[in-house]
């Protein structure tokens, strides 16, 4: 046989490939339905499916409805985003359903709902603005399009693949707060900073959130780089500071809370008012140069060292996805003033368990739930002057550490100040190098021992 028919007589023969179980996937959008392969057309009989399907299969991820059980982004999640297609500028609200984003305002159109509008934009803006009661009408519907199997034939078309669409920073930010609320966190950067002080904690820090205004035009989506920034430093032997990059680049495990409803100026927001004002939240790495902070923040606090970049992840979960994750906040060592007490108050601490992870190697796993001050607590002092909020706010937990040395969400405290080394598979590490990339990821409890997944966060550092 010749080369040219040896070659033709292999394109002929299909290969070897493993069999396909469809009857493994659990249908739990589309209760009592079949999988459409698993039955053959008019018959209701089993069948295997052809080796054009399976080839099919594996080109493009399993359908939207065909969830695996247990999927931490199925119909009792629902997170927004902004997406866009390949070859396209134009974004548009995206919802997400396991590996699969549904184009929302598409959907809305396409089932004649009255919320078009808040749906079909380029931004989550509008829908941020609607209010808690248009929240819960939204979110409503969205379940029904994807649970209902009435809705099946009008809405699975508008699915696209979570791998095949760019993902953007979902809206616009406003302003820009962190705060300092992890009391693990707090006590071990000061028993680094302060080792020979009575009390490692500051004397106001058990009486109010203590935060800083960022800058919210550096807020950037995951998967955007994070250029490796420069500024002046001085270290205790040095005669004089030194201009050049940040050689102590570190990150910062935390959770965003992302304001929806506006505030007038001179009136505070009350605690029992969070959930009025707070649309949802999302992961955040505020990625701080400890070496500029350390020569800078005195007197007036963090400033060039901080502002460079902060990442958030491109999802935010609703609120109301999370009722089954709130738990009470630690106990309450200081009396409290009556605008931050929330003894009487409804359980104001989430319970979310994060990962970081540094090159795909887990560094720590910071518990939310151990955060002292609440994210209501935060908004309740960040109004009480009189300040108002405006759609699109976004405000950092603070840096999320545990008790445990694995639980710590900073390399300036899993190193302790770089004098501990960390044994990475790819080598030693005390702060960030060139070309590391960091990925925060988290989960909740959810409703039935289900989770609610947070997606991530990543980002990755590149020279300045």
């Amino acid at each position: 046989m010749s080369d040219r028919k040896r070659r033709a007589a292999g394109r002929r023969t299909s290969p070897v490939r493993p069999p396909c179980h469809f009857r493994d996937v659990s249908r739990n959008v589309w209760r009592g339905s079949a999988h459409p392969r698993d039955t053959r057309s008019g018959s209701g009989e089993p069948y295997m499916a052809s080796t054009k399907e399976r080839t099919k299969e594996r080109q493009y991820p399993m359908p939207p409805f065909d969830l695996p059980e247990g999927d931490p982004f199925g119909p009792h999640n629902l997170p927004y985003g902004v997406f866009s297609l390949p070859g396209s500028t134009e974004r548009t609200v995206g919802v997400r359903l396991g590996d699969h984003v549904l184009d929302a305002g598409a959907a809305a159109r396409a089932l004649g709902s009255p919320h078009v509008g808040l749906l079909a934009s380029p931004t989550l803006d509008p829908l941020l603005a609607a209010g808690r009661a248009t929240w819960s009408q939204v979110r409503r519907a969205l379940t029904e399009w994807v649970t209902d199997p009435v809705h099946r034939p009008t809405v699975e078309s508008l699915f696209h693949p979570l791998a095949g669409v760019t993902l953007h920073l979902p809206f616009q930010v406003a302003d820009y707060v962190d705060f300092y609320s992890s009391e693990h966190h707090a006590r071990n950067a000061g028993a680094i900073f302060r080792p020979d002080a009575g009390d490692v904690l500051l004397p106001n820090w058990k009486h109010l959130p203590i935060g800083y205004h960022g800058r919210a035009g550096t807020v950037v989506v995951s998967g955007t780089d994070v250029v490796r920034p420069s500024g002046q430093r001085k270290t205790p032997d040095d005669p004089a500071p030194v201009f050049g990059p940040s050689v102590r680049l570190d990150i910062e495990a935390e959770v965003g809370f992302v304001v929806g409803v506006p505030s007038r100026q001179g009136s505070p927001v009350a605690l029992a008012d969070f959930r009025e004002h707070v649309f949802g939240l999302c992961l955040l790495n505020d990625w701080s140069a400890r070496d500029l902070q350390a020569w800078e923040y005195v007197p007036l606090g963090p400033f060039l060292a901080k502002s460079f970049a902060t990442s958030v992840s491109a999802w935010i979960t609703p609120l109301e996805a999370l009722e089954h994750a709130r738990v009470k906040p630690p106990e309450r060592t200081h009396p409290l003033l009556p605008y931050l007490d929330d003894a009487a108050a409804e359980s104001g601490g989430y319970d979310l368990r994060i990962s970081v992870a540094l090159n795909g190697h887990t560094l720590s796993d910071p518990p939310f739930s151990s955060m002292y001050w609440t994210a209501a607590q935060q908004l309740a002092h960040l109004t009480v002057n009189g300040a108002s909020l405006r759609t699109g706010d976004l405000y950092g937990s603070g840096t999320v550490s545990g008790p445990e040395p694995h639980e710590r969400g900073s390399l300036l405290e899993l190193t302790w100040n770089g004098r501990d080394p960390l044994e990475l598979p790819d080598g030693k590490r005390t702060f960030l190098e060139d070309g590391d990339v960091v990925t925060l990821s988290a989960w909740a409890p959810g409703p039935g021992g289900a989770r609610v997944g947070l997606g991530e966060v990543s980002g990755q550092v590149i020279a300045g």
